[in-house]
């Protein structure tokens, strides 16, 4: 005689496919980091410490074209004027600060405090597809996972830790954020049967500045696409550190 869960699955599969979307937003950010030499961290940490961080964000957003708009300094002396690389030909050019000569970090993601995630049943894997149940509203995601922990005795852990490994680092870094709000992760996942939560897993490791972040997702193991997100840019924030 065929178990409970043998018939339920029986049933499941007789009904066949189901569709749900997967989407986290909330507060997050465009992440650069690079190095830099000591000249150039010397000179932007003396000037950040004692006049805030608006001259080096009008000078990483307005390298490339150089149309700067400084308020403490007339310019940036070459020392310090770490976007400047030279081309094959031995031209020199300003990069801009999302393509910054020495970077070893660059994500677009959402943290984890500020992230809120919504999944709804949909008819089919296309995109806009039409909604056909809600199956999460709108819940805090760090509450939503303690809560799948607690009601499983802590046999299950949504959020699972990555380890990132980059390049050298080198001893100097400026980090440039451009903040944003929005969908940072959209991805609609096809199954046999009601959505597991128990089968989610999001992977988040920390970033340069020690912020944790999302990196990925995956459901039942396998590793989930994520069809872009939809964000609005909240302005930028520099930061010049030696580690």
């Amino acid at each position: 005689m065929a178990t409970l869960e043998e018939k339920i699955e029986l049933v499941d599969n007789i009904k066949g496919k189901r569709y749900y979307n997967i989407k986290i937003w909330g507060y997050g950010a465009e992440h650069v980091y690079g190095s830099i030499s000591k000249e150039a961290h010397d000179f932007w940490k003396e000037h950040v410490s004692e006049h805030g961080d608006n001259d080096l964000v009008n000078y990483m957003v307005n390298a490339e074209d150089g149309d700067f708009d400084f308020e403490h300094i007339k310019s940036v002396p070459p020392e310090a004027d770490f976007l400047m690389s030279p081309d094959a030909d031995g031209n020199e050019w300003r990069s801009t600060w999302y393509e910054m000569p020495g970077e070893f970090e660059h994500i677009h993601t959402v943290s984890i405090d500020s992230a809120t995630i919504d999944i709804d049943e949909v008819q089919d894997g296309e995109y806009n597809s039409q909604h056909i149940a809600t199956v999460i509203q709108s819940k805090d995601l760090n509450e939503w996972c303690n809560q799948i922990s607690e009601d499983t005795d802590y046999n299950t852990e949504i959020l699972d830790c990555v380890d990132d490994v980059y390049p050298e680092q080198g001893t100097y870094i400026v980090q440039m954020l451009s903040m944003e709000k929005g969908t940072f992760f959209d991805t609609t996942i096809e199954t046999v049967g009601d959505f597991d939560p128990k089968k989610l897993k999001i992977q988040y490791s920390e970033t340069t500045n020690g912020e944790d972040v999302i990196r990925g997702m995956t459901y039942n193991g396998q590793e989930l696409y994520n069809d872009g997100g939809d964000t609005n840019g909240k302005g930028y924030s520099a930061a010049i550190w030696q580690q």
